[in-house]
Parts: structure tokens; sequence; C-alpha cells
């Protein structure tokens, strides 16, 4: 088959292809080009009336001043500080657990069968005239030493010399007490007499020519009325069953010690 060469044909051709070509142009300017991330406007939000003063400036909210800093003292380093005191190398006082520090009294009956007024129980050793502290420091030093030796500078001698028992002691006193041990150093006396000088004790005929101070306490007030902290501090010397022989004695008979104001060491036995 022949194409046709009709000159009105072609020219028909042309202007279609013409056409085309316009509307696709047209197509293509009429898409906006695409918008790099830089080159976005920000959208910028209208402000209320609230948010614009008379002059059109935007109200800015003042916030309040800053609190002031409190400044911390400094903390001391290790090397500024004082050194620690001292330990405490002095002669305690009476067991805090078991022995209270005020005055303690008895269950006693107002003079029901005493002869006499129950002396005050003391704990307090400052109460103490200061040759009797320093007599009680001395004794109580040397036995915690363990060495019984430390008590002979201690004893009194002569016609007014301290007493280590109800009959005549021959020797030497220091040999004396260490017979009285259970043990071959006097380790166990020492222990004893320690003990009776850290209890409680009392003052006896009180501005009278024989006065003195006299550990434990329990030799001046009746066993069978001491309440029952008492009797816990009387068990730290004597058993139960010791207690139970002094009850039905009618006394304390266990080691006691007695000073005298001035401080001369009076006495140290025990029995009846």
């Amino acid at each position: 088959m022949a194409i046709s060469r009709d000159p009105l044909f072609g020219y028909q051709a042309a202007r279609f292809g013409a056409a085309a070509s316009f509307i696709v142009l047209a197509m293509a300017l009429a898409t906006p080009p695409a918008l790099a991330l830089s080159e976005i406007q920000r959208e910028d939000v209208p402000l209320s009336e609230e948010e614009e003063n008379g002059s059109g400036e935007i109200q800015r909210e003042e916030l309040p001043p800053p609190a002031p800093v409190e400044e911390s003292e400094p903390v001391p380093s290790e090397e500024s500080q004082p050194p620690p005191p001292p330990a405490d190398m002095s002669v305690p006082l009476p067991d805090p657990i078991v022995i209270p520090r005020d005055p303690q009294p008895t269950d006693v009956e107002s003079g029901a069968g005493q002869d006499e007024p129950v002396p005050e129980i003391l704990y307090d050793v400052e109460l103490l005239p200061e040759p009797v502290q320093r007599m009680r420091a001395l004794i109580m030093e040397a036995c915690a030493s363990g060495d019984i030796e430390r008590l002979r500078p201690l004893l009194s001698g002569g016609e007014n010399g301290t007493q280590l028992s109800f009959g005549q002691v021959s020797g030497d006193p220091i040999e004396h007490l260490r017979g009285l041990s259970g043990d071959d150093k006097g380790h166990e006396i020492l222990a004893i007499l320690y003990e009776v000088l850290a209890a409680g004790y009392v003052r006896l005929d009180e501005g009278e020519p024989g006065e003195m101070y006299v550990w434990p306490y329990f030799f001046a007030v009746p066993l069978e009325n001491l309440t029952d902290p008492q009797r816990v501090e009387l068990f730290k010397l004597v058993t139960a069953g010791d207690y139970e022989d002094m009850k039905n004695f009618g006394a304390y008979i266990f080691y006691r010690i007695g000073i005298s104001p001035e401080g001369r060491w009076i006495f140290f036995v025990a029995g009846d």
C-alpha cells in the first residue's frame, strides 16, 4: 500500500505535533520545583492581642531573681582537725550498767526493827574528800596492775596500821594478803579488793572521831531489804549461797575496806 503524499496531511500532522509540545511545556511550567530543606520557610504563628502591648512589642514574663545560695562552712581536712583526746586512764566509777549514780535508799521500813538509821548509799566518788579519792585510786591502780607489791607503800604501819585480820597478823602484810588469795601471785585478792572499791559506799560516824568511808555499802544495810538491782550488785562479789548464809547470820561478812577522811587506809577484812 502506498503512503499518501498529500500536502494537507503533512500540514495537519505538523500542527498536531506543535500542539502536543505546547501542552507538555505548559504542564511542566505549572508544576512547582521541589525545595531544599534549607529553603523551607518557617511558619510565623500570629500572636494574640494579650501577648502584644500597645506599642506592638511582645510582653516578656519577668522571672523572679534567683534565691541566694547559702555558703556552707568548709569541711576541715583531716590534716587541720585537732588530734583525738588521749584515752582516759583514770580509775573508773562504779559499773554504770547495774549501779545507778544517784544515792539509793533501801526498802527498809521506817524504824522497824532498826537500832540505828540506815546510812545513805553513795556512788559518786566526787563527793569523797580529796585524800579519800586519792587513796581509793591508788589502791585500784595497784590492783589493776596485777602486782601485789604495789599495795605495800599504801598500807599504814605501827599501832594504827592497816588492819588486815581480826587476829594478829604475824610476818609480812603483803605475804599475808597473798596467802588469802586462791593463787600464788595474789591476783584473786587483788580482784576482790578492786571490785569492793568499785561498788557503792557509805559514810559512817559523820563528824565523829571515828568517821570513815566504807566499801561496799552492804556492810551497813540489812541484806534482806536489798532491792533487785542491789542484789545484782552484791552477786558481783558473792554467790547466791553466800548471800543466804549472810542473811541467816544477819549481816554482810565478806571483804570490806575503810578509809579515813584524811586518806588513811584503815582496814581490809572479811568475817565477823
